[in-house]
């Protein structure tokens, strides 16, 4: 059972992710409305061992801008192998290339919308939970469309973008070879393709696909400044 921190000052929506996250046989250790709370719990929770994932917001009170974010970036400092899904009204590219330019494992960036598809939402969170990555479709559309020439990935061609899009949502290359609808050898192809020009070489020591993934959100995070 993944059990869970949930931060988010609408009472209707933190009641329905309540519901459905226990639906989905999910424990809510705590369930907050403001980020400083959320901090004091993640800490009590994670000292306990007693805490598998966090979900936050984006806005909480008091003023309603970046709190659930910064909340979220102080968990990752100070609790590092924490999963953690934040959770946004509206695409806002800073936040998702700040969340995920230090570190890909076990993290999320998520539209509330897609809450409304069950089975999708719940699989990115197990995704997240088990160490994996989830980054929202329209996050990764916007941050690709402020690419420039100069970035990092200046010389990946259009379908190796697209396959490296995919692998920053946390596909797998199967799921990638469904959603481009081609075939499984023709991903593999591609993503060697990326790792190259990347200048990503075999290392025992680390992720190619997670360093590909920080190179991406690097590139992007470096062209929207």
């Amino acid at each position: 059972m993944i059990r869970v921190a949930l931060a988010e000052d609408s009472v209707l929506l933190r009641a329905g992710l309540e519901r459905l996250l226990a639906d989905a046989d999910m424990e809510i250790v705590c369930a907050v409305d403001n980020a400083e709370q959320l901090l004091r719990e993640v800490d009590r929770l994670r000292e306990a061992g007693e805490l598998d994932l966090v979900i936050t917001d984006v806005r909480m009170p008091p003023t309603h801008t970046d709190e659930g974010l910064r909340a979220a970036l102080v968990i990752r400092s100070r609790h590092p192998e924490l999963p953690i899904l934040v959770l946004s009204q509206y695409v806002e590219e800073r936040y998702a290339a700040d969340l995920l330019g230090g570190r890909t494992r076990g993290v999320g960036y998520l539209l509330k919308d897609r809450v409304a598809d069950v089975e999708d939402f719940l699989a990115a969170l197990r995704r997240v939970a088990e160490g994996g990555t989830a980054l929202d479709p329209d996050v990764v559309a916007q941050l690709l469309a402020r690419t420039r020439q100069r970035d990092p990935l200046g010389e990946l061609t259009p379908r190796e973008r697209e396959v490296l899009g995919l692998m920053a949502e946390g596909r797998s290359n199967a799921a990638i070879s469904r959603q481009l609808v081609i075939s499984s050898g023709a991903v593999e192809k591609h993503v060697t393709s990326v790792f190259t020009k990347l200048g990503l070489e075999p290392d025992a020591e680390d992720h190619r696909r997670v360093l590909a993934v920080l190179r991406y959100l690097g590139g992007v995070q470096g062209s929207s400044t």
